[in-house]
């Protein structure tokens, strides 16, 4: 699993059928401070994240193994909406403080 922050969303109408309903998020990947990497990834939606929301995030065959994704043509998957994150018994993350 990955940490990635939502900065956006992705729309595409024209897609493969088995896509159909699944709504795409843009993520960047964060480090452990919460600072973006500068990677980027178009992953499936599949808790309701929103942007600006901190997600935990599979890729690869791992991103087909949620019940939205299953058996999709998927390489990445936001599974888990982040509340707090806590690296060394140092916060470095938390939701309800977050200013973004």
């Amino acid at each position: 699993m990955l940490v990635g922050r939502v900065v956006g969303t992705v729309v595409a109408t024209q897609k493969e059928p088995s896509l159909e309903g699944l709504k795409f998020l843009l993520l960047k990947q964060l480090d452990v401070h919460g600072k973006e990497t500068g990677a980027s990834i178009v992953a499936a939606d599949a808790v309701g994240a929103g942007l600006g929301d901190v997600v935990l995030y599979a890729t690869g065959s791992s991103a087909r193994q949620t019940r939205v994704t299953e058996n999709r043509p998927c390489d990445g998957v936001a599974m888990a909406i982040v509340d707090t994150l806590e690296v060394n018994g140092q916060v470095t993350y938390d939701k309800a403080g977050d200013e973004r």
